[in-house]
Protein backbone atom coordinates (compact mmCIF):
# COMPACT_ATOMS: atom_id res chain seq x y z
CA UNK A 1 0.00 0.00 0.00
CA UNK A 2 2.39 2.53 -1.53
CA UNK A 3 2.18 6.43 -1.18
CA UNK A 4 1.87 7.59 -4.90
CA UNK A 5 2.45 11.12 -6.44
CA UNK A 6 -0.01 12.75 -7.17
CA UNK A 7 0.54 13.91 -11.04
CA UNK A 8 0.51 9.83 -11.58
CA UNK A 9 -3.18 10.09 -10.91
CA UNK A 10 -5.40 9.05 -13.78
CA UNK A 11 -8.86 8.74 -12.55
CA UNK A 12 -12.27 9.18 -14.38
CA UNK A 13 -14.32 10.69 -11.76
CA UNK A 14 -13.54 12.23 -8.04
CA UNK A 15 -15.71 13.11 -5.09
CA UNK A 16 -15.95 15.84 -2.61
CA UNK A 17 -15.69 13.86 0.18
CA UNK A 18 -14.32 9.58 0.01
CA UNK A 19 -14.81 7.52 2.98
CA UNK A 20 -12.54 4.41 3.33
CA UNK A 21 -14.27 1.63 5.44
CA UNK A 22 -18.25 1.10 5.63
CA UNK A 23 -18.76 0.31 9.61
CA UNK A 24 -20.03 3.12 12.54
CA UNK A 25 -17.76 5.33 11.86
CA UNK A 26 -17.25 5.52 8.37
CA UNK A 27 -21.38 5.64 7.90
CA UNK A 28 -21.78 8.26 10.31
CA UNK A 29 -19.01 10.51 8.43
CA UNK A 30 -21.16 9.93 5.21
CA UNK A 31 -24.35 10.77 6.73
CA UNK A 32 -22.37 14.24 8.19
CA UNK A 33 -21.16 14.73 4.39
CA UNK A 34 -24.47 13.97 2.66
CA UNK A 35 -26.41 16.54 5.50
CA UNK A 36 -23.60 19.24 4.53
CA UNK A 37 -25.20 19.30 1.11
CA UNK A 38 -21.30 17.51 -0.30
CA UNK A 39 -21.33 14.47 -2.51
CA UNK A 40 -19.63 11.52 -0.49
CA UNK A 41 -18.49 7.69 -1.66
CA UNK A 42 -17.77 5.07 0.73
CA UNK A 43 -15.18 2.44 -0.17
CA UNK A 44 -15.94 -0.75 1.99
CA UNK A 45 -13.73 -4.13 1.17
CA UNK A 46 -16.16 -6.83 1.94
CA UNK A 47 -18.85 -7.21 -0.21
CA UNK A 48 -21.28 -7.72 2.90
CA UNK A 49 -20.56 -4.55 4.75
CA UNK A 50 -19.99 -5.72 8.96
CA UNK A 51 -16.65 -4.72 10.39
CA UNK A 52 -15.86 -4.13 14.04
CA UNK A 53 -19.46 -2.69 14.11
CA UNK A 54 -21.01 -5.67 13.54
CA UNK A 55 -18.63 -7.44 15.93
CA UNK A 56 -19.55 -5.60 18.78
CA UNK A 57 -22.57 -5.34 21.00
CA UNK A 58 -23.81 -2.54 19.29
CA UNK A 59 -23.98 0.06 22.59
CA UNK A 60 -22.69 3.42 22.47
CA UNK A 61 -22.03 5.33 25.90
CA UNK A 62 -23.18 8.85 26.13
CA UNK A 63 -24.23 11.39 28.20
CA UNK A 64 -27.28 13.71 28.88
CA UNK A 65 -29.67 12.38 25.92
CA UNK A 66 -33.50 12.47 25.55
CA UNK A 67 -33.74 8.82 25.67
CA UNK A 68 -31.51 8.77 29.26
CA UNK A 69 -34.06 11.70 30.82
CA UNK A 70 -37.24 9.75 29.86
CA UNK A 71 -35.79 7.28 31.93
CA UNK A 72 -35.16 9.23 34.40
CA UNK A 73 -31.29 8.49 34.40
CA UNK A 74 -29.69 11.87 35.38
CA UNK A 75 -26.19 12.19 33.63
CA UNK A 76 -23.90 14.80 32.90
CA UNK A 77 -20.65 15.76 30.76
CA UNK A 78 -18.34 16.27 33.59
CA UNK A 79 -19.39 12.59 35.23
CA UNK A 80 -18.53 10.58 31.56
CA UNK A 81 -15.47 12.77 31.34
CA UNK A 82 -14.54 11.84 34.69
CA UNK A 83 -15.37 8.02 34.22
CA UNK A 84 -13.00 8.50 30.88
CA UNK A 85 -10.42 9.95 32.71
CA UNK A 86 -10.30 7.94 35.52
CA UNK A 87 -10.54 4.31 33.60
CA UNK A 88 -7.12 5.77 31.18
CA UNK A 89 -5.86 6.86 34.45
CA UNK A 90 -5.24 10.16 33.32
CA UNK A 91 -2.74 8.84 30.59
CA UNK A 92 -4.98 10.10 27.34
CA UNK A 93 -5.52 13.17 25.51
CA UNK A 94 -7.77 15.06 28.08
CA UNK A 95 -8.56 17.66 25.09
CA UNK A 96 -10.07 14.35 22.82
CA UNK A 97 -12.11 13.09 25.68
CA UNK A 98 -13.66 15.84 26.78
CA UNK A 99 -14.84 16.08 23.40
CA UNK A 100 -16.15 12.84 23.32
CA UNK A 101 -18.16 13.27 26.75
CA UNK A 102 -19.53 16.24 25.59
CA UNK A 103 -19.97 15.39 21.80
CA UNK A 104 -21.62 11.63 22.39
CA UNK A 105 -25.12 12.64 23.65
CA UNK A 106 -25.42 14.98 20.70
CA UNK A 107 -24.26 12.51 18.10
CA UNK A 108 -26.82 9.28 20.02
CA UNK A 109 -29.28 12.16 19.44
CA UNK A 110 -28.77 13.02 16.52
CA UNK A 111 -28.96 9.38 14.81
CA UNK A 112 -32.28 8.49 17.07
CA UNK A 113 -34.10 11.87 16.13
CA UNK A 114 -32.89 12.26 12.31
CA UNK A 115 -31.80 9.08 11.13
CA UNK A 116 -34.86 6.56 13.23
CA UNK A 117 -31.95 4.26 14.92
CA UNK A 118 -34.23 2.07 17.19
CA UNK A 119 -31.71 2.45 20.52
CA UNK A 120 -32.41 2.21 24.45
CA UNK A 121 -30.96 2.53 27.12
CA UNK A 122 -29.53 -0.33 28.59
CA UNK A 123 -30.04 0.42 32.40
CA UNK A 124 -30.71 -3.33 34.10
CA UNK A 125 -26.66 -3.39 34.94
CA UNK A 126 -23.52 -1.25 34.64
CA UNK A 127 -20.32 -1.98 33.04
CA UNK A 128 -16.81 -1.67 35.18
CA UNK A 129 -15.90 2.36 35.26
CA UNK A 130 -19.14 3.75 33.67
CA UNK A 131 -20.80 5.62 36.98
CA UNK A 132 -24.29 5.56 35.55
CA UNK A 133 -26.32 4.02 32.97
CA UNK A 134 -24.93 5.55 29.87
CA UNK A 135 -25.24 2.45 27.10
CA UNK A 136 -27.03 2.94 24.29
CA UNK A 137 -28.14 -0.39 21.79
CA UNK A 138 -30.28 -1.82 19.56
CA UNK A 139 -33.25 -3.73 20.35
CA UNK A 140 -31.19 -7.67 20.50
CA UNK A 141 -28.07 -5.57 21.64
CA UNK A 142 -26.12 -6.71 18.89
CA UNK A 143 -23.97 -4.66 16.21
CA UNK A 144 -25.41 -6.30 13.37
CA UNK A 145 -28.41 -4.78 14.19
CA UNK A 146 -26.25 -1.31 15.06
CA UNK A 147 -24.60 -1.68 11.23
CA UNK A 148 -27.61 -2.43 9.50
CA UNK A 149 -29.24 0.53 10.70
CA UNK A 150 -26.64 2.61 9.38
CA UNK A 151 -26.63 1.13 6.24
CA UNK A 152 -30.31 1.57 5.68
CA UNK A 153 -30.44 5.37 7.17
CA UNK A 154 -27.12 5.85 4.01
CA UNK A 155 -29.76 3.77 1.46
CA UNK A 156 -32.55 6.11 2.24
CA UNK A 157 -30.22 8.81 1.42
CA UNK A 158 -29.19 7.09 -1.69
CA UNK A 159 -25.04 7.39 -0.33
CA UNK A 160 -23.23 5.12 -2.86
CA UNK A 161 -20.67 2.12 -0.96
CA UNK A 162 -18.81 0.80 -3.48
CA UNK A 163 -18.08 -2.64 -1.67
CA UNK A 164 -16.22 -5.00 -2.75
CA UNK A 165 -13.52 -2.41 -2.99
CA UNK A 166 -9.98 -2.39 -1.37
CA UNK A 167 -8.07 0.62 -0.82
CA UNK A 168 -4.78 -0.21 -1.10
CA UNK A 169 -2.91 3.35 -2.41
CA UNK A 170 -3.30 6.93 -1.99
CA UNK A 171 -2.06 9.73 -4.39
CA UNK A 172 -0.57 12.27 -2.48
CA UNK A 173 1.11 15.84 -3.28
CA UNK A 174 4.52 15.88 -0.78
CA UNK A 175 2.74 18.22 1.73
CA UNK A 176 0.73 15.68 2.30
CA UNK A 177 -2.52 15.97 0.34
CA UNK A 178 -4.38 13.52 -1.07
CA UNK A 179 -6.11 13.92 -4.11
CA UNK A 180 -6.97 10.32 -5.08
CA UNK A 181 -7.74 6.56 -3.87
CA UNK A 182 -6.71 3.37 -6.44
CA UNK A 183 -8.66 0.44 -4.92
CA UNK A 184 -8.89 -3.40 -5.97
CA UNK A 185 -11.98 -5.18 -7.10
CA UNK A 186 -11.98 -8.87 -6.40
CA UNK A 187 -11.41 -9.74 -10.64
CA UNK A 188 -8.19 -7.63 -9.59
CA UNK A 189 -9.07 -4.85 -11.43
CA UNK A 190 -7.90 -1.51 -10.34
CA UNK A 191 -9.54 1.96 -10.65
CA UNK A 192 -8.76 4.86 -8.82
CA UNK A 193 -11.76 8.05 -7.34
CA UNK A 194 -10.08 11.59 -7.03
CA UNK A 195 -11.05 13.38 -4.21
CA UNK A 196 -10.62 16.91 -2.09
CA UNK A 197 -11.04 15.16 1.84
CA UNK A 198 -10.50 11.50 2.66
CA UNK A 199 -11.45 10.05 5.62
CA UNK A 200 -9.64 7.12 7.25
CA UNK A 201 -12.82 4.60 8.49
CA UNK A 202 -10.90 1.50 8.44
CA UNK A 203 -10.07 0.44 11.75
CA UNK A 204 -7.07 -0.31 13.28
CA UNK A 205 -4.45 -3.14 13.45
CA UNK A 206 -5.85 -6.20 15.33
CA UNK A 207 -5.43 -8.75 12.11
CA UNK A 208 -2.06 -7.74 11.60
CA UNK A 209 0.56 -9.92 13.89
CA UNK A 210 3.50 -8.25 12.96
CA UNK A 211 2.14 -4.87 13.75
CA UNK A 212 1.05 -6.45 17.40
CA UNK A 213 4.66 -8.18 17.93
CA UNK A 214 5.70 -4.88 17.35
CA UNK A 215 3.29 -2.95 19.47
CA UNK A 216 1.97 -4.96 21.61
CA UNK A 217 3.38 -8.32 22.32
CA UNK A 218 1.69 -9.35 25.17
CA UNK A 219 -1.51 -10.07 23.32
CA UNK A 220 0.00 -10.76 19.93
CA UNK A 221 -0.37 -14.45 19.87
CA UNK A 222 -3.55 -14.74 21.48
CA UNK A 223 -6.83 -15.38 19.42
CA UNK A 224 -8.03 -12.27 17.46
CA UNK A 225 -12.36 -12.16 17.61
CA UNK A 226 -11.78 -8.52 15.33
CA UNK A 227 -12.63 -7.85 11.55
CA UNK A 228 -9.74 -9.53 9.31
CA UNK A 229 -9.61 -6.41 7.55
CA UNK A 230 -8.15 -4.85 10.29
CA UNK A 231 -4.51 -4.73 8.97
CA UNK A 232 -3.70 -0.88 10.01
CA UNK A 233 -4.08 0.15 6.84
CA UNK A 234 -4.49 3.63 8.08
CA UNK A 235 -1.59 3.89 10.49
CA UNK A 236 0.48 2.91 6.87
CA UNK A 237 -1.09 4.97 5.03
CA UNK A 238 -0.65 8.06 7.89
CA UNK A 239 2.95 7.39 8.49
CA UNK A 240 4.03 7.85 5.23
CA UNK A 241 2.58 10.94 5.27
CA UNK A 242 4.25 11.70 8.22
CA UNK A 243 1.18 11.58 10.57
CA UNK A 244 2.09 10.92 14.47
CA UNK A 245 0.62 8.16 15.86
CA UNK A 246 0.04 7.72 19.59
CA UNK A 247 -0.99 5.27 22.38
CA UNK A 248 0.07 2.15 20.26
CA UNK A 249 -0.06 -0.48 23.05
CA UNK A 250 -3.86 0.28 23.48
CA UNK A 251 -5.97 -2.23 22.59
CA UNK A 252 -9.63 -3.58 24.26
CA UNK A 253 -9.40 -7.66 25.34
CA UNK A 254 -12.08 -9.66 26.69
CA UNK A 255 -11.74 -12.20 29.24
CA UNK A 256 -15.41 -14.30 28.89
CA UNK A 257 -15.53 -15.24 24.76
CA UNK A 258 -17.39 -18.59 24.25
CA UNK A 259 -14.75 -21.49 23.88
CA UNK A 260 -15.69 -23.48 21.00
CA UNK A 261 -18.75 -21.31 19.76
CA UNK A 262 -17.57 -18.11 18.76
CA UNK A 263 -19.40 -15.62 20.35
CA UNK A 264 -19.20 -13.73 23.66
CA UNK A 265 -20.23 -14.26 27.18
CA UNK A 266 -21.56 -10.48 28.22
CA UNK A 267 -19.52 -9.29 31.37
CA UNK A 268 -23.00 -8.20 32.92
CA UNK A 269 -23.00 -12.03 34.28
CA UNK A 270 -20.01 -10.72 36.59
CA UNK A 271 -21.10 -6.97 37.12
CA UNK A 272 -23.85 -8.70 38.86
CA UNK A 273 -21.87 -10.69 41.16
CA UNK A 274 -20.39 -13.21 39.02
CA UNK A 275 -16.65 -14.84 39.31
CA UNK A 276 -14.28 -16.91 36.84
CA UNK A 277 -12.47 -19.90 38.45
CA UNK A 278 -9.95 -21.73 36.66
CA UNK A 279 -8.96 -25.21 36.23
CA UNK A 280 -8.45 -25.93 39.68
CA UNK A 281 -11.68 -24.19 40.53
CA UNK A 282 -10.05 -21.31 42.15
CA UNK A 283 -10.21 -17.68 41.32
CA UNK A 284 -7.33 -15.78 40.24
CA UNK A 285 -8.06 -12.31 40.04
CA UNK A 286 -10.14 -9.19 40.32
CA UNK A 287 -13.21 -9.55 37.87
CA UNK A 288 -14.43 -6.12 38.50
CA UNK A 289 -11.58 -4.51 37.17
CA UNK A 290 -12.70 -4.69 33.67
CA UNK A 291 -13.30 -7.31 31.08
CA UNK A 292 -10.46 -5.81 28.73
CA UNK A 293 -7.66 -6.44 31.12
CA UNK A 294 -9.10 -9.24 32.19
CA UNK A 295 -8.38 -11.22 29.17
CA UNK A 296 -4.25 -11.20 30.10
CA UNK A 297 -5.36 -12.61 33.16
CA UNK A 298 -7.72 -15.68 31.92
CA UNK A 299 -4.45 -16.34 28.74
CA UNK A 300 -2.11 -16.56 32.49
CA UNK A 301 -4.15 -19.44 33.59
CA UNK A 302 -3.57 -23.27 32.85
CA UNK A 303 -4.70 -24.36 29.31
CA UNK A 304 -5.68 -20.01 29.14
CA UNK A 305 -9.34 -20.98 29.93
CA UNK A 306 -11.54 -20.06 32.70
CA UNK A 307 -14.75 -20.92 33.79
CA UNK A 308 -17.54 -18.01 34.14
CA UNK A 309 -19.85 -18.80 37.32
CA UNK A 310 -22.53 -17.28 37.64
CA UNK A 311 -26.34 -17.66 39.22
CA UNK A 312 -29.88 -17.37 37.48
CA UNK A 313 -30.48 -13.92 38.91
CA UNK A 314 -27.03 -12.55 37.20
CA UNK A 315 -28.12 -14.37 33.84
CA UNK A 316 -30.98 -11.89 34.01
CA UNK A 317 -29.40 -9.25 32.15
CA UNK A 318 -27.62 -11.05 29.62
CA UNK A 319 -31.03 -12.63 28.74
CA UNK A 320 -31.73 -9.47 26.80
CA UNK A 321 -28.47 -10.14 24.59
CA UNK A 322 -29.57 -11.92 21.43
CA UNK A 323 -25.96 -13.50 21.20
CA UNK A 324 -26.31 -14.82 25.12
CA UNK A 325 -29.74 -16.19 23.89
CA UNK A 326 -28.07 -17.96 20.76
CA UNK A 327 -25.20 -19.50 23.09
CA UNK A 328 -28.04 -20.53 25.83
CA UNK A 329 -29.61 -22.44 22.62
CA UNK A 330 -26.48 -24.31 21.58
CA UNK A 331 -25.92 -25.90 25.30
CA UNK A 332 -23.01 -22.89 25.85
CA UNK A 333 -25.16 -22.19 28.98
CA UNK A 334 -24.53 -25.27 31.42
CA UNK A 335 -26.84 -25.27 34.81
CA UNK A 336 -26.82 -27.02 38.11
CA UNK A 337 -29.13 -27.29 41.02
CA UNK A 338 -26.39 -27.37 43.80
CA UNK A 339 -22.98 -27.17 44.31
CA UNK A 340 -22.41 -31.30 43.27
CA UNK A 341 -24.28 -30.30 39.88
CA UNK A 342 -22.00 -27.53 39.29
CA UNK A 343 -18.96 -29.64 39.55
CA UNK A 344 -20.12 -32.06 37.61
CA UNK A 345 -21.20 -30.22 34.61
CA UNK A 346 -18.06 -28.46 34.69
CA UNK A 347 -15.63 -30.74 36.01
CA UNK A 348 -14.29 -28.99 38.13
CA UNK A 349 -13.17 -29.86 41.71
CA UNK A 350 -16.18 -30.14 43.82
CA UNK A 351 -14.28 -29.49 47.10
CA UNK A 352 -12.42 -26.70 45.74
CA UNK A 353 -15.44 -25.02 43.74
CA UNK A 354 -17.31 -25.10 47.45
CA UNK A 355 -14.62 -23.25 49.01
CA UNK A 356 -14.49 -20.75 46.64
CA UNK A 357 -17.78 -20.50 46.55
CA UNK A 358 -17.70 -20.35 50.60
CA UNK A 359 -15.37 -17.69 50.20
CA UNK A 360 -17.08 -15.28 47.52
CA UNK A 361 -20.45 -15.39 49.66
CA UNK A 362 -18.43 -14.54 53.00
CA UNK A 363 -16.90 -11.50 50.74
CA UNK A 364 -20.97 -10.90 49.67
CA UNK A 365 -21.70 -10.59 53.22
CA UNK A 366 -18.89 -8.53 54.56
CA UNK A 367 -17.98 -10.91 57.34
CA UNK A 368 -14.51 -11.04 54.82
CA UNK A 369 -12.11 -8.95 52.33
CA UNK A 370 -11.68 -10.71 48.88
CA UNK A 371 -7.66 -11.00 49.08
CA UNK A 372 -7.49 -9.48 45.20
CA UNK A 373 -9.35 -6.57 46.51
CA UNK A 374 -12.56 -6.96 44.64
CA UNK A 375 -15.89 -5.77 47.00
CA UNK A 376 -18.55 -8.42 46.65
CA UNK A 377 -20.83 -6.44 49.32
CA UNK A 378 -23.32 -4.24 46.56
CA UNK A 379 -24.84 -7.84 45.07
CA UNK A 380 -26.18 -10.85 47.07
CA UNK A 381 -23.88 -14.25 47.09
CA UNK A 382 -24.36 -16.25 44.61
CA UNK A 383 -26.93 -19.24 44.86
CA UNK A 384 -28.75 -22.30 43.08
CA UNK A 385 -29.38 -22.40 40.63
CA UNK A 386 -26.02 -21.99 38.92
CA UNK A 387 -24.90 -21.00 35.63
CA UNK A 388 -21.70 -21.81 34.09
CA UNK A 389 -19.66 -21.29 30.77
CA UNK A 390 -16.31 -22.04 29.24
CA UNK A 391 -14.37 -18.98 28.41
CA UNK A 392 -11.22 -17.87 27.11
CA UNK A 393 -9.40 -14.64 26.63
CA UNK A 394 -9.02 -12.64 23.35
CA UNK A 395 -7.73 -9.27 21.38
CA UNK A 396 -10.85 -7.43 20.47
CA UNK A 397 -9.55 -4.45 18.54
CA UNK A 398 -6.37 -2.00 18.79
CA UNK A 399 -7.07 1.18 20.18
CA UNK A 400 -3.71 3.09 19.16
CA UNK A 401 -3.59 5.08 15.68
CA UNK A 402 -3.22 8.30 14.23
CA UNK A 403 -3.18 11.41 16.25
CA UNK A 404 -6.32 13.49 15.29
CA UNK A 405 -7.57 17.07 16.58
CA UNK A 406 -11.02 18.41 17.85
CA UNK A 407 -11.82 18.68 14.13
CA UNK A 408 -10.50 14.91 13.33
CA UNK A 409 -8.12 15.90 11.39
CA UNK A 410 -5.21 13.61 11.39
CA UNK A 411 -1.71 15.39 12.88
CA UNK A 412 1.57 15.63 11.81
CA UNK A 413 4.66 14.87 14.35
CA UNK A 414 5.25 18.59 15.53
CA UNK A 415 1.10 19.60 16.06
CA UNK A 416 0.46 20.57 12.04
CA UNK A 417 -2.54 19.08 10.57
CA UNK A 418 -2.38 17.39 6.94
CA UNK A 419 -3.86 19.15 4.36
CA UNK A 420 -7.32 17.05 3.99
CA UNK A 421 -6.97 13.61 5.87
CA UNK A 422 -9.37 12.41 8.68
CA UNK A 423 -9.32 10.00 11.12
CA UNK A 424 -11.65 7.99 13.41
CA UNK A 425 -13.05 4.66 15.50
CA UNK A 426 -9.93 2.37 14.92
CA UNK A 427 -7.82 4.48 13.00
CA UNK A 428 -7.58 6.79 15.64
CA UNK A 429 -6.16 7.41 18.73
CA UNK A 430 -8.53 6.32 21.13
CA UNK A 431 -9.27 7.61 24.99
CA UNK A 432 -8.39 4.28 26.23
CA UNK A 433 -4.51 5.24 27.76
CA UNK A 434 -1.94 3.05 26.10
CA UNK A 435 -2.89 -0.19 27.44
CA UNK A 436 -5.63 -2.75 27.60
CA UNK A 437 -6.24 -1.71 31.43
CA UNK A 438 -7.83 1.95 30.24
CA UNK A 439 -10.37 0.38 27.46
CA UNK A 440 -13.94 1.86 29.07
CA UNK A 441 -16.48 -0.13 27.50
CA UNK A 442 -17.63 1.67 24.42
CA UNK A 443 -14.53 3.49 23.42
CA UNK A 444 -14.66 1.68 20.33
CA UNK A 445 -18.35 2.77 19.33
CA UNK A 446 -18.54 6.20 20.98
CA UNK A 447 -15.22 7.32 18.98
CA UNK A 448 -16.05 5.80 16.16
CA UNK A 449 -19.58 7.83 15.47
CA UNK A 450 -18.19 10.63 17.33
CA UNK A 451 -15.11 11.55 15.23
CA UNK A 452 -17.06 9.85 12.37
CA UNK A 453 -19.83 12.89 12.55
CA UNK A 454 -17.07 15.22 13.26
CA UNK A 455 -14.61 14.17 10.44
CA UNK A 456 -17.66 14.15 7.84
CA UNK A 457 -18.48 17.94 8.73
CA UNK A 458 -15.18 18.82 8.92
CA UNK A 459 -14.53 16.94 5.63
CA UNK A 460 -17.28 18.54 3.90
CA UNK A 461 -16.78 21.93 5.25
CA UNK A 462 -13.12 21.69 3.65
CA UNK A 463 -13.86 19.91 0.42
CA UNK A 464 -16.65 23.44 0.14
CA UNK A 465 -13.86 25.66 0.53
Amino acid sequence: MPLLPAEDAMFEYGVSVLVIGAGACGLTAALAVHEAGADVIVLERDAVPSGSTSLSQGLIPAAGTRLQRERGIEDSVDAFYDDLMAKAKGRTDPAIARLIAETAGPVVDWLVDRYGLDLHVVDDFLYPGHSCHRMHGPPNQTGRELEQALLAAADRLGIDIVRAARAEDLYATPEGRVTAVRFRRPDGTLETIGCDALVLACNGFGANREMLRRHIPEIAEADYWGHAGNEGDAVVWGAGLGAATADMGAYQGHGSVAQGYGALLTWAVVTEGGIQVNGAGERFADESTGYSEFALEVLRQPGQVAWSLYDARCERPALAFEEYRELASLGAVKSADDVAGLAAVTGLPEAVLAATLRDVAACASGQSADRFGRDFTGKPALAPPYRAMRTGGALFHTQGGLVVDSSARVLREDGTPLPNLFAGGGAARGVSGPASWGYLAGNGLVTAVVLGRIAGQQAAWLAAR
